[in-house]
């Protein structure tokens, strides 16, 4: 009787997602929902050893990442933790939109057989850039699972992302806000190409429209002033939250422990901030490494105006992220 009752609530399950899924799809497709593969909980269970605690690889507080490997492929599964179902369809139906740009994580599937869906992507060998970039703890001690990224590799990964959002913006007849760019949603594949995660909180700006309203949701410090204030969302809110992405990838610290010990970001004005400070009293010391030589400097500078730039409280003042990405290329070949 447990497994027939078991099963029905599989099925329930598995229609009403199902359902809300495909609604989400053909909302977000213009009417041609991208097909996706579906996986049952057995072959989950198969691929994480039961989900497994240990092949857990990145948490945010409302889902959970682990490591799989199903018919001989590795992949990575997205298991919710909170019941917002809502969320997790914008997720699945944005990923899928966006699963053929390389600095996204590919959208493989997913399991709706459970009350909760789980989603499955492509393997992000590598893990989560927040734990490949140096955490300074309040004692001073650092802290890092892995070895800390080089600056190359940081100035790469910062032109992926902002590549990836630019897409996002321009690609489609109405532009998709991401609303939370930051380092624990960016992915590293077994080469380190970075790859775009978590579309939960994605909108679309309707057709026509310069912005659309609603409520205010993301990660302290990284959302936007302005969109703060008053609810507006444009596509300048991801370029705000990528000024901070930049800051986090200077640094090596997290923005509420950068603001918390120095007051070096607290204006809006580069020029005056770059009086009070030089590159090598911001900078995490762990990126210089081997690194020698005026033109690495003059790109820590350029990246650094970028990112205050990119957080300019105005954000008529800001540019947008086709821009951005041009100048990351330029400062990557040193064409200043």
């Amino acid at each position: 009787m447990a497994g027939k009752k078991r099963d029905k609530e599989r099925e329930r399950a598995f229609y009403e997602n199902g359902s809300k899924l495909h609604e989400k799809l053909i909302a977000s497709c213009n009417g041609r929902p991208i097909p996706i593969r579906s996986y049952s909980c057995e072959e989950l269970q198969g691929a994480t050893n039961n989900f497994d605690r240990s092949r857990i690889f990145h948490t945010d507080g409302l889902y959970e990442w682990y490591n799989g490997s199903f018919e001989g492929r590795m992949i990575s599964i997205k298991k919710h933790l909170q019941h917002r179902r809502d969320d997790i369809f914008t997720d699945i139906a944005v990923s899928a939109k966006m699963s053929t740009h390389n600095n996204v994580l590919k959208l493989i599937g997913c399991c709706l057989e459970t009350q909760i869906p789980i989603s499955v992507y492509e393997s992000a060998a590598n893990g989560s850039l927040k734990d490949r970039v140096k955490v300074t703890s309040h004692d001073g001690a650092q802290q890092h699972q892995r070895e800390p990224l080089s600056w190359q590799s940081r100035l790469k990964i910062a032109r992926e992302i902002a590549h990836a959002i630019s897409y996002l913006h321009t690609a489609f007849s109405r532009p998709i806000v991401h609303r939370d760019v930051k380092p624990g949603n960016v992915f590293l594949d077994q080469n380190d190409v970075a790859k775009l995660t978590d579309f939960s909180l994605s909108i679309l700006i309707p057709e026509g429209e310069t912005h659309v309203e609603d409520d205010v949701c993301g990660t302290c410090r990284f959302i936007c002033p302005h969109y703060a204030c008053t609810g507006h969302i444009t596509e300048k809110v991801d370029v705000f939250g990528f000024g901070s992405f930049l800051l986090e990838l200077l640094t090596g610290q997290r923005l509420y422990e950068l603001f918390s010990t120095t007051d070096y970001f607290s204006g809006d004005d580069f020029e005056n901030d770059r009086k009070r400070f030089t590159i090598n009293e911001v900078v995490d010391p762990a990126i210089l490494v081997g690194e020698e030589g005026s033109v690495v400097w003059q790109q820590l500078q350029a990246v650094l105006r970028l990112a205050l730039i990119c957080r300019k409280k105005d954000p008529e003042i800001r540019p947008d992220m086709v821009d951005v990405t041009k100048e990351l290329r330029k400062i990557e070949r040193f064409i200043l």
